[in-house]
């Protein structure tokens, strides 16, 4: 694997496309890995302080993350260097998208990504390019579908993905309208933790959960988790936390969901940032779902929930541990040779794969059709993991191995 690895890691990108803004200091790329079947995937971002190797190593964990979603394209990224707090982004956003536009028209399909939404922005900023869809280039590269066939899929995408929820198995409140793209991700980081316990063995019934982050990833995975009848014993985010070490009801998750402020946990009752931080990691917990920043948890992080009984790790962040490594470096590593670590290409793989799913012909577009496809996929990899691999451990190498075998 790791000889796959540092092959697939060395590999140079087909193309980066290069952005100078003409009226503020913004600078952006894309990246694509490759234009495997034709076309190549995946979100734009913005924060400041961004450069093109962090969009590398995005596009090239996109192009991973196809191996299991599908479609079976290649990877890539647009990054844009920007404060997103700056009272011009929505200029800067604008030019970007018209400077891309001929990749979006013809090879390369987006969508939202850090601190970029992909309802309010990006999909009004690529139709007033001239662009039926965002992910229009992957239908014109990999699917090649007639013109008919071409305005049904994208009528399929341009309503599924931002689609209410209708029902209540999967909102967290009918009346709040949430929609696919606000719960699908968290759904699948939870959905992975109850096939894992199936596949591998064990339960998931009044298992205790640290999550990290809660945002639209973390928030929804908690709600899932707890809906599945799993304990939330912490919950850690920027702006501070909480902490019930006999686990918040279901009910009192679902408060938290729907009180959020923001992307950001809500409510005056917080512990600050710094003082649950030093708590948070002694917490007994056997799950643990990172969902904030990538490369944020170390190996001290980890070694204490293992002392503390940590059985299995599911990925809501990309490339979640503190490693410089695009992918394997050896916080990950040592986290999966000693515990159950559900890699975040099969863990948080709802988007991509609720816009694989949109782009078939004549999708089924009712909730639970769309959101058990995506349960079904993270299932799918998981058995397939289990069919190389019976051990609780070392499932991330397993996956990886699996995946670069179909890149390399």
């Amino acid at each position: 694997m790791k000889q796959l690895l540092q092959k697939y890691e060395n590999k140079q990108p087909e193309i980066i496309f290069h952005w100078k803004d003409s009226e503020t200091e913004a600078e952006g790329w894309t990246v694509i890995s490759s234009l495997r079947g034709g076309a190549a995937g995946g979100g734009t971002r913005m924060r400041k302080g961004l450069d093109v190797n962090e969009v590398l190593s995005l596009a090239k964990t996109m192009e991973v993350k196809f191996t299991v979603s599908g479609p079976a394209i290649g990877g890539a990224k647009s990054g844009i260097n920007f404060d997103p707090k700056d009272p011009r982004k929505k200029g800067v956003l604008e030019r970007w998208f018209k400077a891309v536009s001929p990749l979006l028209k013809s090879y390369y399909g987006t969508g939202g990504d850090l601190n970029v939404d992909e309802s309010h922005e990006v999909i009004p900023m690529t139709e007033q390019t001239g662009l039926w869809h965002p992910q229009e280039g992957v239908f014109e590269g990999h699917f090649k579908p007639s013109p008919g066939d071409k305005i049904n899929r994208i009528g399929q995408l341009r309503h599924g993905v931002i689609k209410v929820i209708e029902s209540a198995t999967y909102s967290p409140s009918v009346a709040r309208k949430y929609s696919v793209a606000d719960m699908i991700t968290g759904f699948g980081v939870a959905e992975a933790v109850l096939h894992y316990y199936n596949i591998f063995g064990g339960n998931l019934k009044d298992k205790r959960v640290i999550v990290q982050g809660f945002g639209n990833v973390g928030a929804a995975a908690a709600f899932y988790i707890s809906k599945m009848g799993a304990k939330v014993v912490g919950i850690i985010d920027i702006v501070g936390g909480v902490i019930k070490e006999d686990g918040f009801s279901f009910q009192e998750i679902t408060e938290l969901y729907l009180n959020k402020e923001g992307n950001t946990l809500g409510g005056t009752e917080l512990i600050p940032f710094e003082e649950m931080n030093a708590k948070i990691w002694d917490l007994k917990a056997e799950i643990f779902l990172p969902c904030a920043a990538s490369r944020l948890i170390t190996k001290n992080q980890v070694d204490t929930m293992i002392a503390n009984g940590l059985e299995v790790v599911s990925c809501g962040a990309n490339v979640p541990f503190a490693d410089k490594e695009i992918f394997f470096g050896p916080i990950m590593e040592a986290t999966d040779e000693r515990i159950s670590l559900i890699p975040d290409f099969i863990s948080n793989c709802g988007m991509a794969r609720v816009f694989a799913y949109l782009m078939e012909s004549q999708a089924d577009m009712t909730d639970e059709a769309i959101f058990e496809d995506t349960s079904r996929t993270i299932k799918k990899a998981l058995e397939n993991v289990y069919s190389h691999n019976t051990s609780k451990t070392n499932i991330s190498k397993t996956a990886f191995e699996i995946a670069l075998k179909q890149l390399v």
